[in-house]
């Protein structure tokens, strides 16, 4: 069985599916009503790069090296100027999946450490069209370099240069690039009776947001809208292909996200995390409940709903299960193999870890999430103006300082409370019940945690994209600056 794994930046709201109210997304819609909506499914982070470490590894952040301890519980990712990146001693998915014959693709975005490396090739994927770093910029190659788009190991140009987005209207068309690679791949792998791992990692709704031409302007949620209605289109035409060259019921489909959407560049470039608090940045249930959908016809029953906790780092132990592979016996494996949940309807007891850099901020388990701190970003921070829950302070629960509740954590009952708004009274029975029974499961989590080197703590502009491999036959080599590595700064 082939599998793919479409990993985007989008809110549970996002989706018809989970009630967006204008209905942009008929294709995700109809995916859901073929296959099985997961109601209660997480990150690992509620940032894009430790996300992602964590779904190819099936570890959480802590574990795997992406997090950073210059500051308590700050979020970080990798930047153009960090050192760090994915460890060799990590086992990656698709390394796992050459035992079985698997030939794998990444497309889209990697943000595991661009440094030669860190480079995906070398990380068990045997194709590679995209790029190491998001599509920020344009920069001037002096201060810092446009970023990087890659074929397989080598350079092919740099966004803004050679691969255009127009900031003022919006326009790029990356996403159809993307799609073409995606559609291109599960040709020649049907063709050659390959088994294959797909991970389309496509960044059009990461601000700044784009769309191609077709798609601009079509939708009733602004730019923000027309980048979800075209990848809501590309995901239609690759199910589509599937089905049209007869593999549909030998491959495996997921649909997530690698946190909530992000609402400090919402309305026009952000989007919605539905009934939940906040959003990207916080360990609030919008920085970390994600729109998930699985796909296998002839196996998955249509119109299935499941309140498993699921989280992106089940994906990993769930794509080796499809290949008859274990999980490696050597580490801690976070995820668990959702086969189970999706074909027998099976429900898994398993806890949720909601963690921050290094700390661990919440736990969930059932319908009970417990904070042991809480943070949204610093009053200084706040003060101009970035702030990761627009109209949705709670007093007491979306705090402005780092407050710790590690001897009387807030509860909520989600299940009641989807919004975090109503902490359980410390006094009731329901609260004593619950949070005995989470602070069991912290005990033995962290009785076993063996923290990672953390990889996200030094930064140096030296290594940024200056030279990739490939630059010389483009012309595009830049002269690097003196190495002077520094402490990274972490504001959130």
């Amino acid at each position: 069985t082939s599998s793919g794994v479409f990993l985007l930046q989008m809110g549970w709201g996002d989706l018809g599916a989970f009630g967006e109210p204008s209905k942009e997304t008929p294709n995700l819609d109809q995916m859901a009503a073929e296959g099985m909506l997961f109601l209660d499914f997480y990150t690992a982070n509620p940032l894009c790069s430790p996300s992602r470490a964590a779904l190819l590894t099936g570890r959480l952040p802590v574990r795997n090296g992406f997090y950073t301890t210059n500051g308590h519980a700050r979020n970080a990712y990798t930047p153009q100027d960090i050192v760090g990146g994915i460890p060799d001693s990590e086992l990656l998915l698709p390394e796992l999946l050459k035992k079985a014959g698997y030939v794998s693709k990444i497309i889209g975005k990697w943000h595991l450490g661009h440094r030669p490396q860190f480079h995906p090739l070398k990380h068990g994927f045997d194709e590679w069209f995209g790029s190491p770093n998001c599509h920020f910029g344009p920069y001037d190659n002096r201060e810092r370099p446009n970023i990087p788009v890659y074929r397989d190991w080598e350079m092919i140009g740099r966004y803004y240069e050679d691969f255009k987005i127009d900031l003022k209207t919006g326009e790029a068309n990356l996403t159809q690039l993307y799609l073409q690679e995606a559609l291109d791949f599960i040709s020649k792998q049907q063709a050659s009776q390959q088994p294959f791992f797909l991970y389309w990692a496509i960044d059009a709704t990461h601000a700044p947001v784009y769309a191609s031409k077709q798609f601009l302007g079509t939708s009733q949620r602004g730019l923000y809208g027309d980048a979800v209605r075209e990848i809501d289109d590309s995901v239609g035409k690759i199910l589509n292909h599937l089905q049209q060259l007869g593999i549909s019921e030998d491959t495996f489909v997921f649909f997530t996200s690698d946190n909530g959407a992000a609402l400090i560049s919402a309305p026009m470039q952000g989007g919605s995390n539905g009934p939940f608090l906040c959003g990207k940045q916080t360990t609030f249930e919008g920085g970390m409940r994600e729109p998930a959908i699985a796909w296998w016809p002839g196996h998955i029953p249509a119109g299935g709903v499941s309140h498993q906790l699921g989280s992106v780092m089940d994906l990993f132990s769930t794509s080796l299960s499809l290949a008859g592979l274990q999980p490696p016996s050597d580490r801690q494996i976070d995820g668990i193999d959702l086969l189970p949940v999706i074909l027998q309807g099976k429900l898994i007891d398993r806890p949720i870890f909601y963690y921050r850099g290094n700390e661990l901020m919440a736990v969930r388990a059932g319908l009970y999430k417990a904070h042991y701190w809480t943070w949204s970003n610093s009053w200084e921070e706040h003060g101009k103006g970035i702030d990761f829950c627009p109209g949705q302070s709670v007093s007491g629960v979306t705090t402005h300082t780092q407050e710790e509740h590690t001897y009387l954590p807030l509860l909520f009952h989600l299940g009641r409370d989807p919004g975090e708004k109503f902490p359980l009274s410390f006094a009731s029975e329901e609260y004593q019940r619950a949070v005995e029974r989470i602070s069991g499961l912290v005990q033995q989590h962290r009785a076993t945690l063996v923290p990672g080197q953390p990889q996200l703590n030094v930064c140096d502009q030296a290594v940024m994209n200056w030279s990739p491999p490939g630059c010389e036959k483009l012309g595009k080599c830049l002269k690097a600056p003196e190495s002077d590595p520094k402490k990274c700064s972490w504001p959130h």
